[in-house]
């Protein structure tokens, strides 16, 4: 299938989605306000600038309708990511949905997800949500204790993690996810288990847990270079890492993903081609797999038409660029930053590194094979082979996939392919 790639001066291009033919495509909004930003983070995200959300949103509004011309793939997932985007009023929010639908080929059961911090959302707002179309919630929760939570810089509480899922339940969420953050300093495993079980009874569908990262330019970077807090213990996060993984197998949840869990239950629609369990994340493995993806507004990236792309970072720089409105080709709006052109062997390795997150499925030879012409073997012999002899990764006829040893060296793994 090859999409029908239309400028704004009515030119029409021709090119195909990834440098591959799609019967789907996804689509990311990046929404980078945040009421305060955290210690930790070092993600496209900016406080203290609430007075040009409304214009933010009507330039979203604007690149949709750009961006929608030319995509003719169905587009089966929606993902809104921060920042913190459940900041967005429900009217601007309900604006840019109207535009989404006009623009866009939404699938009957196309996933929407949006992040939310727990303490940013009552009732009202989540059966809001709901009605937009909003199917599925990531609430960031990081912690269930109060000093981790502090230290994080987070604004909530546990008990606000709670409120937050039992009034998402009633307004008839039925897939909500929880961020939590192991392998901080001064975190022990104590306080890792009491929160991986405090969050496990809430009942909720999937979790992604991620190993803290002293990211250069963040508060909690600096602290620890000034010694004001000691160094994380990475073999202390690995058991924090591998029992948390039990815990959560105990608790009826299978690991998909290097990071993600989610709950068993068969899919019994006709996606069961693209997830195994319905509370997987349908938009992540989008990105696992290298499939192409449209990435909106500001610092938003798009992998569409053989071209990784981003847009400006700057939520203002963004807007004047959208009000400017520089003619570009599909898959690029005004507000482009940045493209970079992937040749085939570039387009290999990617699916390499995003692949083997994979942890169940991997990457498959056949898929391999039909989308490349070549097999594992023919390009990543000796990676695999030396992976492999290590113990790190399984490598049969079927496919490639990493093995449980493998997942706590993921990054000296995937440097292989890089």
């Amino acid at each position: 299938m090859a999409a029908i790639l239309q400028t704004m001066t009515g030119q029409f291009v021709y090119t195909t989605l990834g440098g591959l033919c799609r019967e789907v495509i996804s689509v990311f909004i990046a929404f980078p306000f945040c009421r305060h930003k955290c210690s930790y983070c070092d993600l496209n995200a900016y406080a203290g600038l609430d007075d040009l959300i409304p214009a933010y949103v009507e330039s979203l509004i604007v690149e949709t309708r750009l961006i929608g011309r030319g995509a003719d793939a169905p587009v089966h997932t929606v993902y809104f990511g921060g920042g913190t985007p459940s900041l967005i009023p429900l009217p601007l929010l309900s604006d840019l949905f109207a535009s989404l639908r006009d623009s866009f080929a939404l699938t009957d059961d196309c996933e929407i997800s949006l992040e939310a911090n727990p303490d940013t959302v009552d009732a009202a707002y989540l059966k809001g949500l709901r009605q937009l179309g909003v199917n599925r919630l990531s609430l960031g929760a990081q912690s269930a204790q109060a000093n981790e939570l502090t230290l994080f810089g987070r604004t909530h509480t546990f008990d606000d993690v709670a409120r937050a899922v039992k009034l998402a339940r009633e307004a008839g969420f039925e897939n909500i996810s929880l961020d939590l953050i192991y392998g901080a300093p001064g975190q022990t495993m104590e306080s890792w288990q009491d929160t991986m079980k405090r969050h496990l009874a809430l009942g909720v569908d999937h979790f992604s847990l991620y190993a803290l990262s002293l990211d250069f330019g963040t508060p909690l970077r600096a602290w620890v270079s000034r010694g004001l807090l000691p160094e994380p213990d990475s073999d202390l996060a690995a058991e924090m890492y591998e029992w948390a993984d039990e815990e959560l197998g105990r608790a009826g949840f299978t690991q998909y993903e290097i990071s993600s869990w989610a709950k068993k239950e068969e899919l019994q629609t006709s996606n069961s081609k693209l997830q195994n369990s319905k509370f997987e994340c349908r938009h992540n493995l989008q990105y696992w797999r290298n499939e192409p993806y449209l990435g909106l507004g500001a610092g938003a990236h798009g992998w569409c038409g053989g071209f990784r792309y981003s847009n400006a970072a700057s939520p203002k720089a963004y807007v004047n660029r959208m009000k400017e409105g520089v003619e570009r080709p599909f898959p690029f709006s005004p507000a482009l930053a940045q493209s970079i052109p992937v040749n085939r062997e570039t387009e290999m390795s990617e699916t390499m590194l995003t692949g083997l997150r994979l942890v169940s499925e991997g990457v498959s030879e056949e898929s391999f094979r039909q989308r490349y012409g070549s097999g594992l073997g023919d390009v990543f012999a000796k990676e695999l082979g030396e992976l492999s002899a290590r113990g790190l990764v399984e490598w049969t006829e079927d496919g490639a996939r990493l093995k449980k040893e493998g997942r706590l060296v993921a990054n000296w793994a995937f440097e292989k392919f890089v």
